[in-house]
């Protein structure tokens, strides 16, 4: 599966993505809100990568490899939505993580839109959640932004503050 926005190309991450994969999910920078800290082997890379692929065999759908539609073949993040657990329930869950050259450009925004539409829309999903620190202001906006609001909190980091849930239901035409 491919899509266009304005100004991005999403597209179904491949084999020859795990170098990309490594270098932004291995970046420190990419993870200062993350408890569990960056990727420090290729190996865990290959995992995440092959756990993705899995998942768009089985639901033809998953996290998306994301390029400026300027430069298709650079890949500048990953994201899109898919089914995580949150503790031990499985929720459809909206992610992403871009290169920080990439931050400040309101592609999180745009790419969180996309997901957004491809799944309320035309997958006709119940209900989209996403799951944040509550100190990344940052998501937070993102979040607000395209519409999702905060619809609990998450005890999954132990001995820290509980990351918030945020969802987002279609809208109901009566």
């Amino acid at each position: 599966m491919h899509r266009l926005t304005p100004r991005l190309t999403l597209r179904r991450p491949r084999a020859s993505d795990l170098e990309r994969l490594f270098a932004i999910y291995g970046d420190p920078a990419t993870h200062q809100f993350n408890p569990f800290g960056p990727l420090l082997k290729i190996e865990q890379a290959q995992a995440l990568l092959e756990k993705w692929t899995r998942h768009w065999d089985q639901q033809g759908y998953g996290q998306w490899a994301i390029a400026t539609r300027a430069d298709p073949e650079h890949v500048i993040g990953f994201g899109g939505i898919d089914a995580r657990y949150f503790l031990e329930v499985e929720r459809i869950n909206l992610g992403y993580r871009f290169a920080p050259d990439a931050w400040g450009q309101g592609y999180a925004t745009e790419l969180g839109c996309a997901a957004l539409e491809f799944g309320l829309i035309e997958l006709k999903l119940a209900e989209i959640f996403a799951i944040v620190r509550p100190t990344h202001q940052g998501s937070i906006r993102i979040l607000e932004k395209i519409g999702m609001r905060v619809h609990g909190e998450l005890d999954d980091v132990p001995g820290q503050a509980p990351s918030l849930v945020f969802n987002i239901k279609p809208l109901v035409s009566h």
